[in-house]
């Protein structure tokens, strides 16, 4: 069986590489040693293999050996725009969203959002945990985490669609990946009528995610799950 490779991000790919204190720290709990070998990518879709020449109290170093190819991405990038979820929901949705393949999450603040805004803490939190998503699944791009706006400042491109119950069209029957692509998901509540006539000025088109009612954390997730279930 193949022994387990680490992961770790740089800040860009290049013949010699070091590492900051975060990726420095979690490579000595792992009581890696020069000669070692680990995964290296910067999150914007270059990765590789590479040869640690240093590691100690003072910093950790690497070496280049190889760029991979693969790619673990959609033909377009995909943003899941989800409105804003209280507790941890929001981590969840991030994490698991991260796996299915999301480039970009936009918090929105819809009419009955759970919440009506997020802190700058709560923020950094999720951007690592789309960090620490992206290295578990093996991605090579880490997923973008924006600060939340309101429905009527959201300006997404190419295809949208958001799921409401009742709708007869299904998401994999109208993507065409000749553009990028947009997911909405509402809050507990549901949208509201006027952030309904919102998403009908975006050009939004609804889709059905069943005949059951889905938990606003869960909704997102299932329309990610149906992208990933095409294999793309």
């Amino acid at each position: 069986m193949a022994r387990h490779q680490h992961r770790v991000r740089v800040e860009s790919l290049g013949e010699r590489m070091t590492l900051g204190a975060a990726e420095l720290k979690h490579l000595q709990v792992l009581r890696l040693r020069p000669g070692d070998t680990v995964q290296v990518f910067d999150g914007q879709g270059a990765a590789g293999e590479a040869e640690l020449t240093q590691l100690d109290a003072f910093g950790a170093a690497l070496t280049l050996r190889g760029r991979s190819e693969i790619s673990r991405e959609y033909p377009q990038p995909v943003t899941l725009a989800t409105a804003l979820l209280k507790g941890d929901k929001l981590a969840d949705v991030v994490r698991a969203g991260t796996e299915l393949g999301a480039a970009t999450f936009q918090l929105l603040n819809t009419r009955y959002a759970d919440v009506p805004q997020i802190g700058d803490n709560k923020l950094a939190r999720l951007r690592r945990v789309a960090e620490e998503a992206a290295k578990q699944s093996q991605r090579t791009v880490v997923p973008q985490v924006l600060a939340p706006l309101p429905l009527a400042q959201f300006r997404p491109e190419g295809q949208v669609f958001y799921a409401h119950p009742g709708s007869p069209a299904q998401l994999l029957q109208a993507v065409t990946w000749q553009a990028p692509l947009t997911l909405v998901s509402g809050p507990e509540g549901g949208f509201s009528p006027k952030d309904l006539a919102q998403l009908e000025k975006l050009g939004a088109q609804a889709v059905t995610l069943g005949p059951r009612i889905l938990r606003a954390e869960t909704a997102p997730l299932a329309l990610l799950g149906a992208l990933a279930s095409s294999g793309m």
